[in-house]
């Protein structure tokens, strides 16, 4: 039987999150939020760059990576938006690297972690983060509305991830950017054929002027261009980029390529 590693990490999350003590003082900065649905809408690329150092299924990637020398790498490659995992177990994140790297660029930060709870929610845009991730696999429909509308309220923009059809009805007009996960959650086997099998049912579904993006596995330029193909204007990318020694050099080269 293979072990659902989603479930291991949303009950390590809860342990984590009943141990933390909140810090109010963090919470609302006067930095301003940028617009991840604006950004993937101009943007040339609609990449959505990575800082991840480690993964559950991979082990370290690149363990000494430097947010401060990443990051604004990516930003200066022609990244569209940025994606830094804050998860510390199972990722090797920190939320902190949001606070560190927020100075230093001027586009789109997404906190990407196991949001489970509205403190997170809090934590996120105290950092200087501008969107969320909410999994559908995380979360109820009521769970995952709940914390949607305290994103809004709070002055952050939601990426809700989905990963086959069964997943579609957490979709609402609400909802700023879409995404598929071509990773299963429970396994974390990686297959990029899950975003073409859900395009049409995303065109179906998805509101005009909502873009939604394919995430993880993607590797190849020319996979990117078949995406588009089928209305992905959106990728998240990220062990492409970090398991090469200069992450920032190797996203400009897959810019070039496309």
């Amino acid at each position: 039987m293979i072990m659902d590693i989603l479930q291991e990490i949303i009950a390590n999350k809860r342990k984590e999150l009943s141990a933390a003590v909140e810090d109010d003082s963090r919470f609302i900065p006067d930095t301003p939020v940028r617009s991840l649905k604006k950004a993937l809408s101009e943007s040339g690329t609609g990449i959505i760059a990575e800082f991840k150092r480690k993964s559950p299924s991979k082990g370290w990637i690149h363990p000494d990576a430097v947010p401060e020398e990443v990051v604004p790498a990516y930003a200066a490659a022609g990244a569209a938006a940025l994606s830094v995992l804050t998860d510390a177990d199972y990722f090797g994140g920190s939320l902190d690297f949001i606070r560190r790297v927020r100075p230093l660029v001027d586009i789109p930060i997404l906190r990407k972690d196991f949001i489970i709870d509205a403190r997170q929610l809090r934590e996120a845009r105290g950092a200087g983060a501008d969107a969320v991730l909410l999994i559908a696999a995380c979360l109820s429909r009521g769970e995952c509305a709940a914390l949607l509308a305290e994103a809004h309220r709070l002055g952050l923009e939601v990426l809700l991830e989905v990963h086959g059809e069964e997943e579609l009805e957490y979709i609402t007009p609400e909802v700023d950017v879409v995404g598929v996960n071509n990773r299963h959650l429970g396994t974390f086997v990686t297959d990029v054929e899950t975003s073409f099998a859900m395009a049409p049912l995303l065109r179906a579904r998805v509101g005009e002027g909502v873009p939604f993006i394919s995430e993880s596995g993607i590797s190849d330029p020319s996979t990117v261009r078949k995406l588009r193909e089928e209305g992905f204007s959106g990728f998240l990318m990220g062990e492409n980029f970090m398991k090469r020694p200069v992450p920032g050099a190797a996203l400009a080269e897959f810019i070039d390529a496309l």
